[in-house]
């Protein structure tokens, strides 16, 4: 017996009214993200392992998924190597490409290669899928889509302030109200690094601090002495832990805490300049929090750094991320080209919506009309009509085989067609159309100039 067969764990195959849910979501997007005047760009799939391989962390790079070269890939790898069966060693001798783990770096990679033709300050912005081989689980898939904003050459702090706009635009216009938007700033985090003597080893302690909301204090701080974080330093960080208040007075207290470092103050000031910005503009349904445990795992943001999670009550995981970027094109040559950038989370965005009935009714609409197939001649007679309702933007289909009647009602009804239109011998020798209602059983017989009134 011929095995069931299967897709890979982390992936999904999404239906008919699936799809309609996500462009639902992509057209809402991308629509905000043109008003904000930002223009699309597309990269490949995969990138040259060298342009992924070392930007995301030792974490990152654990989880970009590795292409085997083309042929006899393990002909050239070198005996000695081969004999030592080190995976992690015979990587790059077996594997020159790799499926690109986010859309950020791709586009620094873009940037840097395409910088003649671009103008500066240039804001670009991207949906395309990325693959991660993380463990799935609800709302981590290992091949998901990115929705990417990102302005470079500019590194002005109304950038910071409009991304904080977009996010609020984006989610008042998909009715999912009440969403936080929680800022956070990387010169925070290396000032508190100074503070209790770690600045050696900031991507340690900030890989552990944002770990606090999923396992909590305790652990997060014995993470951090495994990490050769002395117990003196981790006893400074405890005001940091219990910080309370609004956006302001956590403000005030940040300005305590790191009052002997200078970078430390550099972030307090953008982060009040921010907050500032956004009391006066005002949010349509979004609210911005300062969260200064907020410490996305990647080794790239140099100021602000954003995390957007789903309202109150909804059990899910960030549905958006993102942050400045002082220097990302430098990894590839091309010097002081400052960026900030912000991501969507477009499946978990999609789950948030589904759990809370937001999509409109209307998302899933498909055919308006099914003319139904009695024969040759009525359907060449329908097909008239259909041709006439689509000109008028009508949705319409002609059923393909002449079948019984009851089975073409019935896929009318499974595909939730709200009309059906009958043509027989009568209706062609008197040129009018039956159309019934297949909700309310109501039947109209209609000229074809009255039938496209009634369905437009």
């Amino acid at each position: 017996m011929a095995q069931k067969p299967s897709i890979p764990k982390g992936t999904r195959d999404f239906n008919p009214e699936q799809v309609a849910k996500r462009n639902y979501i992509f057209q809402t997007i991308q629509k905000q993200f043109e008003t904000f005047g930002f223009q699309p760009i597309e990269t490949p799939s995969f990138e040259n392992s060298e342009t992924l391989m070392g930007k995301y962390g030792e974490e990152g790079d654990r989880l970009i998924f590795k292409i085997l070269n083309s042929g006899d890939y393990l002909n050239k790898v070198n005996e000695v190597l081969y004999a030592e069966k080190d995976s992690n060693k015979m990587t790059s001798e077996i594997s020159e490409k790799a499926l690109r783990y986010d859309l950020t770096v791709p586009f620094a990679r873009y940037v840097v290669q395409h910088q003649n033709e671009i103008e500066f300050p240039f804001k670009r912005y991207q949906m395309q899928p990325v693959w991660r081989a993380d463990r799935p689980q609800k709302g981590r898939f290992r091949e998901f889509f990115q929705c990417d904003a990102d302005v470079v050459g500019s590194s002005s702090l109304w950038q910071e302030v409009e991304f904080v706009q977009l996010y609020d635009s984006v989610f008042s216009a998909l009715k999912l109200e009440g969403v936080t938007i929680k800022i956070n700033n990387r010169k925070i985090l290396s000032g508190i690094a100074e503070v209790i003597g770690a600045s050696d080893k900031l991507i340690d302690f900030t890989v552990a601090l944002d770990k606090l909301d999923k396992i909590g204090e305790e652990q997060v701080k014995t993470e951090m002495l495994s990490k050769g974080i002395s117990k003196e330093g981790i006893e400074k960080l405890q005001p940091l832990f219990t910080l309370s208040g609004d956006f302001k007075s956590q403000i005030e207290q940040l300005k305590s805490i790191l009052s002997t470092s200078e970078e430390g103050k550099k972030g307090i000031d953008e982060l009040a300049f921010i907050d500032n910005a956004i009391t006066e503009l005002g949010l349509q349904s979004a609210k911005l929090q300062l969260d200064v445990t907020l410490a996305r795992g990647l080794n790239y943001y140099t100021g602000a750094i954003y995390e957007v999670s789903a309202p109150e009550g909804v059990s899910m995981g960030s549905i958006g991320g993102g942050g400045r970027y002082d220097d990302l094109t430098g990894i590839f040559g091309l010097k002081d080209v400052s960026g900030v950038g912000i991501s969507f989370g477009l499946d978990r965005i999609y789950l948030v919506l589904e759990e809370l009935n937001l999509f409109p009714e209307t998302v899933t609409k498909n055919i308006d009309v099914l003319f139904i197939n009695f024969g040759e001649a009525e359907a060449l007679f329908s097909l008239k009509a259909i041709k006439e309702l689509r000109l008028k933007g009508v949705n319409a289909e002609l059923y393909p085989d002449a079948a019984k009647m009851k089975k073409q009602m019935n896929h009318a009804n499974k595909r939730e067609i709200p009309f059906v239109v009958l043509v027989g011998d009568n209706e062609m020798n008197t040129g009018v159309y039956t159309l019934k209602n297949m909700i309310s059983g109501e039947q109209f017989e209609l000229p074809l100039k009255e039938l496209i009134q009634k369905l437009t």
